[in-house]
């Protein structure tokens, strides 16, 4: 009979343990930060994620700021799958890829039919996220229980999802453009670029110098100030060899794992989600703004996935590896269905000059997360036991042999 074989790198182990971990802390976050924001204590605890620094909130510095450091793992993250993980290989990288394409444009299309034509279709970009560290958090909460291709295909998915986002965030998200500081954030990611490929510069603090400044020039621009830390990841040198622990994008990703997951993201949770949660907002729920959220997210994500995987499934363009099924595609849908920190960075960016829409979207936003996670923990649990017992499969790279007959 076919075997899979298993060989999840040292890299993709560790950072599906810290986003285990991550996961669990926001969500210890969120509900500390919503707690303090209803409570007595709520006005204060609000304005001061709003109190000015260097003429920027600190909200501002945290979104701006920290999420460029997130970013830039998010870029190193996308980056290594490129290489050496399940976009690497054509064959393989199609199933992810189509699966979040159908995670993007469903939840999308779910928000814009809603939403068309008012000034609430900014927020359509909203349902299209996926979180990584959330998505694998409950997933991880299954252990052997599900099929461990399942738990990298949700990683490439997610990691597509966040490339999306991220193109979304750069071309529509983007106001009052100044071409000069823009042209010099680029110059720099060019000169950068160009002392990898063509110097073989190997200095880590000379890319990292260079990033502060296109960071800066990025801010300047009007496009969002984070695209400079997904750049610089795609500037750096990187070996093709997997866990060579003397490439620099190897260092960085493994040092900023730890500071991201358990520093930077829970800051962020606590910065973003002080939401009021009062008879306004309760009732805010039934705008077609918060109801495309939450239909995007709850319902477009999953069918999304799901649908698009089949249809490529039935033009034989892509094929499962045999540890999964099409409930676990479905299950894995659910889970995609999980926005949070990307989705809350998306509203800050669709309604910056409207804190009422910002607070309905985000507790939207939470409402989807967590019935996505909770449905798609249970359907798991239900439906999701590996198509093969966990000691035949051997492997990951979706590699298929044959056993000598007897």
């Amino acid at each position: 009979m076919p075997i899979l074989r298993k060989r999840l790198s040292k890299s993709f182990k560790a950072f599906f343990e810290s986003e285990r971990s991550s996961g669990v802390l926001m969500i210890i976050c969120t509900v500390v930060s919503m707690l303090l924001a209803n409570s007595f204590l709520g006005e204060k605890y609000t304005s001061f994620w709003h109190s000015y620094i260097g003429g920027m909130s600190l909200e501002h510095w945290i979104n701006d700021g920290l999420m460029a450091i997130f970013f830039l793992l998010v870029g190193l993250e996308i980056k290594r799958e490129f290489y050496n993980g399940e976009l690497s290989n054509l064959k393989t990288a199609l199933l992810p890829i189509f699966a979040a394409l159908g995670g993007v444009i469903v939840p999308a299309s779910i928000h814009l039919s809603l939403n068309a034509g008012t000034p609430t279709q900014a927020g359509v970009g909203i349902p299209m996220a996926t979180d990584i560290a959330f998505a694998i958090g409950v997933l991880s909460l299954l252990g052997n229980q599900v099929p461990a291709s399942l738990k990298v295909f949700l990683t490439a998915l997610a990691v597509i999802d966040d490339l999306i986002a991220v193109i979304v965030i750069a071309v529509f998200y983007t106001s009052d453009l100044n071409v000069t500081f823009l042209s010099a954030s680029l110059g720099i990611w060019i000169l950068l670029y160009a002392s990898n490929i063509f110097f073989r510069v190997n200095s880590l603090a000379f890319y990292l110098i260079g990033g502060l400044l296109m960071w800066f020039f990025m801010l300047k621009s009007g496009v969002h100030a984070t695209v400079a830390g997904v750049l610089l990841a795609f500037a750096l040198p990187f070996s093709k060899v997997e866990d060579d622990e003397e490439s620099i994008s190897h260092q960085l990703e493994h040092f900023l794992h730890k500071p991201v997951a358990f520093v930077i993201l829970p800051i962020f949770a606590f910065a973003n989600t002080a939401i009021v949660v009062d008879l306004t907002a309760i009732q805010g729920l039934m705008q077609n703004n918060e109801l495309g959220i939450i239909l995007g997210l709850f319902l477009g994500k999953p069918i999304g996935i799901f649908l698009l995987t089949f249809l490529a499934l039935k033009m034989k363009l892509i094929r499962l590896p045999l540890d999964i099924n099409l409930k676990h595609v479905f299950g894995a849908g659910m889970l995609g269905g999980i926005g949070f920190t990307m989705s809350i960075f998306i509203t800050n960016l669709a309604f910056s000059d409207n804190p009422a829409e910002i607070n309905g979207s985000k507790l939207a936003i939470l409402i989807a997360s967590f019935a996505s996670g909770l449905l798609g923990l249970t359907w798991l649990k239900l439906f999701g036991a590996p198509e093969l017992v966990d000691e035949d499969v051997e492997t990951m790279d979706l590699e298929v042999t044959e056993l000598p007959q007897a």
